[in-house]
């Protein structure tokens, strides 16, 4: 009974503990020609349970091999075409994934995970997982331009970018050009960042990249035009003139009977003669004024165009008006006064007389 009680409780504890340490990954993968791709290998970590080993292998083409292993000893790339290709992470407890850089066509193939933990009874427990891998070559896709913190209008002598990105298969080869898909466009960059150090208004325009890779053939992919503006910020603002001192020409036709009877037209503050000259043909009549409230009129002839002005002579203009007192309302006013001294003199004489007879 007692055989059977511990045995129950070992199967438990093989239960509970393969459930802890069941690894998690991925099945299958895709990965990009000369990219990099991660294969996924984690566990929960357990302090009942110390990892004794891992280890990677690949299964292709009816043959496998072990790439890396890890023990007390250290990492060790078995292969030497997955050196300073391969790497797996040290200091992640429980992370035991694979990671592949600058992947190539003959990388696909099935790749196993497996971790060997001892147990605090001094038994070994293996767990393996596997993950199967296809590299591919990726044609180029259609890039985008992405502008520098300044955007797309800057203003002249500021530095700024333009980004060509795009997605595929690396090796990608980036193309500058100014102008427009299809039209006369000039290269100006062999880089994926177009770099403007110092911008001059010059450098306006439309530009676009290209994107080229080698898939199962050569690509290229080209972008859509942008237009990058420079402004020219030292320039003085473009101001509307005041319309103060700008002279204001009126013209009327007028009959000859008119010219003798027309006085000359002034402002508020401007008086002076008014000479005419009356010709035969169809004559017309001008006047000038500006903002000085100064006017002066010529007439002219529609024929032979002469034409006779005179100019009046502006005034002073003042605010004060002077209104004058009649000179008999001012008469009035003191001898309106005068009456009022005397009577009030005669009172004080009286008074004075009558304390004297007592």
């Amino acid at each position: 009974m007692e055989k059977l009680l511990w045995l129950v409780a070992l199967v438990n504890s093989f239960a509970v503990c393969s459930a802890i340490l069941e690894l998690s990954g991925t099945h299958d993968l895709e990965g990009t020609w000369k990219s990099s791709i991660t294969l996924p290998c984690v566990y929960g970590p357990s302090r009942d349970f110390v990892q004794q080993t891992v280890v990677w292998t690949l299964d292709r083409d009816q043959s496998s091999g072990t790439i890396f292993r890890r023990d007390s000893s250290g990492d060790h790339i078995m292969l030497s075409r997955y050196r300073e290709r391969l790497s797996v992470p040290k200091y992640k407890p429980g992370d035991v994934s694979l990671e592949i850089e600058n992947l190539e066509i003959p990388d696909s193939g099935h790749y196993t995970c497996k971790v060997t933990w001892r147990t605090q009874n001094n038994s070994l427990l293996t767990k393996e997982r596997t993950t199967t891998v296809k590299v591919v070559k990726v044609a180029v896709t259609k890039p985008i331009i992405r502008p520098g913190n300044l955007g797309f209008t800057v203003p002249k002598g500021a530095r700024t970018s333009l980004t060509c990105s795009a997605s595929g298969s690396p090796p990608i080869i980036y193309r500058w050009f100014k102008g427009e898909p299809g039209g006369n466009a000039t290269r100006v960059s062999n880089h994926a960042v177009l770099m403007f150090d110092s911008l001059q208004t010059s450098d306006t325009g439309k530009y676009f990249c290209e994107a080229e890779n080698r898939a199962l053939s050569q690509v290229v992919r080209q972008s859509d035009a942008v237009q990058l503006t420079v402004r020219d910020l030292t320039k003085p603002a473009t101001t509307v003139p005041s319309s103060e001192g700008m002279v204001h020409t009126t013209a009327k036709a007028v009959s000859e009977r008119d010219l003798n009877t027309i006085p000359l037209a002034t402002g508020s503050d401007v008086q002076g003669p008014e000479k005419h000259e009356v010709t035969k043909d169809s004559p017309y009549e001008v006047t000038y004024c500006n903002s000085m409230n100064d006017t002066r009129r010529q007439t002219c002839s529609a024929v032979n165009g002469q034409c006779n002005h005179q100019e009046a002579k502006p005034m002073v203009e003042n605010n004060y008006v002077t209104e004058p007192m009649k000179e008999n309302d001012y008469e009035t006013i003191i001898i309106g006064k005068n009456v009022e001294y005397e009577t009030l003199v005669n009172a004080m004489e009286s008074e004075y007389e009558l304390g004297d007879v007592e």
